[in-house]
């Protein structure tokens, strides 16, 4: 079923976090290097551990951009960036008593490939050297087809790799043009027929929508030719359009960017070429062939979210390395610094880099498990998440004021304390998890709109 014109224009405009963590990131505050040290110290080794490797680089600018990155050439820059983010490996786990197994690991930029081959394979043995990895754990990392070869996916193979994540964005050339991302798709095919052929089995494909000069049409012959690739998971992210906290986006023409409706009506193309080829809707933006991980979470019910989106990660903890990365432990929140100078000095001088985080209370886990229930199922059982952390249900309670109008436009059908979005409404989900977020309103306007 199509979005409604009329529920996207109201909605549409509305700015809440895509929630990939709760609290969400601009409810960080300072963390001290002694603090994450000591939470470092407390995690058991019976733990499950999680490792988010962040490579803040890119060889070239795409306008449309939100991540934290810096572009370069300068092989050397990236060479010095390694050394320091194989001695905060070092330094991490020497604050650990025992050093826990690791079950799923993700590089993340920027563009990790970026680094090269050698680059790839220093990160990649020293990080093996220093954690235990489970045999069947899941290694996997976001690619530029536009700046990978047949040496780097060789390299990944053999480092292990075994699931890789292609940005695509779009196959227009007039959108590529204007969003300063020029890749044919013959690009992409090559690079993705690589990676079968060198035993990587897991492959993602990522689109955008809510570009400039998009069309319904266009987002439609997109998702067609993704399909060709045999992508085992496909995500549709929405572009999130803040010139003023990313200065580059400026140089997108504003004036041919979609509004909420045409969003709605783009996506809506895209998912419909992906239901119709049999692949399984995943929450909010993602589609999963049946027999995907992902598809059969979605069905076991331990489909879980975090900073890279969607994801099928068990892990306990979750330790981020690398400028601005974010780690999760049973604590709290830990976030390294953003600034290169910064991270350089902690580093060069034993210390964890670390800058902002939060330790989480036990409401927060609650509305954390409520948020993650709602946007990965759909659904939520108030009562028996009040019961498993001992807490009252009338204290995490939704607003009813956020709440009241997603009823009365049937976006969420509540009984008692049981609350239901269908997959007809799911792109609405982050709307019904908002209703229960306690910190909301401070942070609304450094948010994506919701559509």
């Amino acid at each position: 079923m199509r979005t409604s014109s009329r529920l996207a224009l109201q909605y549409g405009d509305q700015k809440v976090p895509r929630y990939t963590s709760y609290p969400t990131a601009p409810h960080f505050h300072a963390l001290s290097a002694p603090t994450y040290r000591q939470w470092l110290g407390e995690l058991s080794p019976d733990l499950r551990l999680s490792l988010y490797l962040h490579v803040p680089f890119c060889k070239e600018l795409c306008w449309y951009c939100g991540c934290a990155t810096t572009v370069t050439q300068n092989q050397g820059r990236m060479d010095a960036f390694i050394g320091l983010l194989l001695r905060e490996i070092e330094i991490t786990t020497a604050a650990m008593r025992a050093v826990p197994p690791v079950c799923h690991l993700h590089f993340g930029g920027g563009t990790p490939s970026a680094v090269g081959a050698e680059g790839l394979e220093r990160i990649l043995d020293a990080v093996k050297a220093a954690f235990p990895f489970e045999a069947d754990a899941e290694l996997a990392i976001e690619i530029d087809p536009r700046t990978a070869d047949q040496t780097i996916v060789d390299t990944l193979a053999k480092g292990g790799i075994n699931r890789a994540s292609l940005g695509v964005q779009s196959l227009d050339p007039v959108v590529q043009e204007a969003i300063n991302r020029i890749q044919p798709y013959e690009v992409t095919r090559d690079i993705a027929l690589m990676l079968r052929r060198a035993g990587i089995p897991g492959l993602n494909l990522d689109l955008l929508y809510g570009l400039p000069y998009q069309t319904e049409a266009s987002c439609q012959d997109d998702a067609k030719r993704v399909l060709d690739l045999q992508p085992d998971r496909l995500s549709v992210f929405g572009y999130a359009h803040v010139p003023q906290m990313r200065k580059h986006q400026q140089l997108l023409p504003e004036d041919r960017l979609p509004d909420g409706p045409e969003r709605a009506d783009h996506f809506d193309a895209i998912a419909e070429v992906m239901l119709d080829a049999g692949y399984v809707r995943i929450g909010l933006d993602h589609f999963a062939h049946p027999d995907d991980a992902m598809a059969k979470a979605l069905r076991a019910g331990t489909l879980r979210r975090n900073f890279q989106g969607y994801t099928t990660d068990p892990a306990d903890a979750l330790i981020g390395l690398g400028t601005t990365a974010i780690g999760s432990l049973p604590q709290g929140y830990a976030q390294n610094h953003a600034h290169m100078g910064d991270y350089r000095k902690a580093v060069l001088a034993g210390e964890l880099p670390v800058s902002r985080g939060r330790p989480v209370t036990k409401d927060d886990l609650a509305r954390r498990t409520i948020i993650n229930k709602l946007m990965c199922d759909g659904q939520l059982d108030l009562e028996a998440v009040a019961e498993a952390f001992a807490m009252r249900t009338a204290d995490l309670l939704p607003d009813p004021e956020r709440l009241r109008p997603l009823l009365a436009d049937g976006l969420v059908q509540q009984d008692g304390h049981r609350y239901t979005v269908a997959p007809d409404h799911w792109s609405f989900l982050r709307l019904a998890a908002a209703c229960f977020d306690a910190y909301l309103d401070a942070s609304a306007d450094r948010h994506s709109r919701a559509v």
